[in-house]
């Protein structure tokens, strides 16, 4: 297998672009120039790869071909309506097919590359369009990248698939696509679907009656922080991911848990989403021989957070993690600057926030994470053969 680092990107893929909306693809452009600047991509052993669109026989292992066909013919027609298109969430837009078929096509790209051995990691910024289900659009998604990329990997023949989703949404349609094949692990750590949209992603959701034990959720209060929410994830998605023991893991990384999110209430750091990202660097080094396919996701503090965040995931992807201390470039400030005029442009990739944590234990006055952790626990530990109340588990 390769030690080299696969980075699919073309600039093609601004293209997914919904105009006045909040999934502006401005963040993506500032992802990549900010890591540009930072050496981030030029590091040895990093490869720059341009995505080819995923075609229909791709596409259509997870959406309805029916679906494919109004996605094509929406732009064309104004009173178009249905299939979850043409709402605020999922408005028509030209070129949405080619778009959409290039995101998905991208992580696709990315999931081969690891697979075949020819890169050890590889990521799509531009991906985890994870909202999006077989025969509807939604939560800002039309095509559902990694829901496409793990399919093609059973394709190739993997038999063990986990993906975990760290977005401050629910992945419910990736959860949805894999129900029942227990093939593949979900896990979704996100604010609580009492608060949040889509509305799913309770710990009692654990699989189809083939795959019991192959959905795991972890929905967490309002407010949460960097110290509750890693110390939720030391206390499920390890434990889950040893006892499947994955091939390869595939992992969505939206960076809108951030505090500065404007659509959700959850309050991480920069230096948190980091800390989240080197763990799951750590699990793949562990559990999958390093195989690693990363996507972006949400994220809407387009200028404040995005960037600096997914900048970090390429640099825990490409080799070492970025110091936080490190300054953002003057050029880059002044494209960010200029790209949207009166954000808040940070001058630093840290949030000067300390991600520490303390260890979930079973025992004591319970917070309201650990309460959360715990119906976690409760609900699927046993179904993969864990303890619940154990730490050690």
């Amino acid at each position: 297998m390769s030690e080299d680092t696969v980075v699919v990107w073309d600039e093609a893929l601004l293209a997914y672009d919904m105009g006045d909306h909040p999934l502006d693809p401005v963040r993506v452009e500032l992802t990549v120039a900010l890591a540009g600047e930072l050496g981030v991509l030029g590091r040895p052993g990093v490869r720059l790869v341009r995505p080819e669109p995923a075609d229909d026989a791709l596409l259509t292992r997870v959406h309805d071909p029916r679906y494919l066909d109004a996605v094509r013919v929406a732009p064309r027609d104004p009173l178009f309506a249905g299939f979850g298109l043409g709402t605020s969430d999922n408005p028509v837009f030209d070129g949405m097919h080619e778009s959409s078929a290039l995101v998905a096509g991208a992580t696709v790209a990315a999931a081969e590359a690891v697979w075949r051995g020819e890169a050890r990691r590889a990521v799509n910024v531009a991906g985890g369009l994870h909202h999006a289900m077989p025969a509807r659009a939604a939560g800002f998604c039309v095509y559902n990248d990694p829901a496409v990329a793990i399919a093609r990997l059973l394709d190739l023949g993997a038999q063990r698939i986990a993906y975990v989703d760290v977005d401050v949404h629910h992945g419910d349609g990736v959860q949805a696509v894999f129900w029942d094949d227990p093939r593949v692990l979900t896990v979704s750590l996100h604010e609580t679907p009492l608060a949040l949209f889509p509305g799913t992603g309770f710990p009692d959701e654990t699989g189809g009656p083939e795959a019991q034990g192959t959905a795991v959720n972890v929905p967490l209060p309002p407010g949460v922080d960097d110290a509750g929410w890693l110390r939720a994830f030391h206390a499920v998605v390890p434990s889950v991911l040893r006892a499947f023991r994955p091939q390869l893991l595939v992992t969505q990384c939206g960076a809108d848990g951030h505090r500065l999110d404007p659509l959700a209430d959850l309050h991480l750091s920069v230096d948190g989403q980091r800390a989240t990202y080197l763990a799951l660097r750590a699990l793949a080094d562990e559990l999958c021989e390093g195989r690693w396919v990363a996507t972006g996701g949400g994220g809407y503090a387009l200028v404040e957070v995005v960037p600096r965040a997914w900048t970090h995931l390429l640099a825990v992807a490409t080799g070492d993690p970025i110091d936080p201390a490190t300054l953002t470039p003057p050029g880059w400030r002044a494209l960010a600057a200029a790209r949207r005029p009166g954000r808040e442009v940070p001058l630093r990739m840290t949030d000067d926030a300390d991600p520490a944590f303390a260890p979930w234990q079973p025992t004591g006055e319970p917070s309201s994470v650990d309460r959360a952790i715990a119906a976690t626990r409760k609900a699927v530990f046993p179904l993969l053969g864990l303890d619940p109340h154990d730490p050690r588990d």
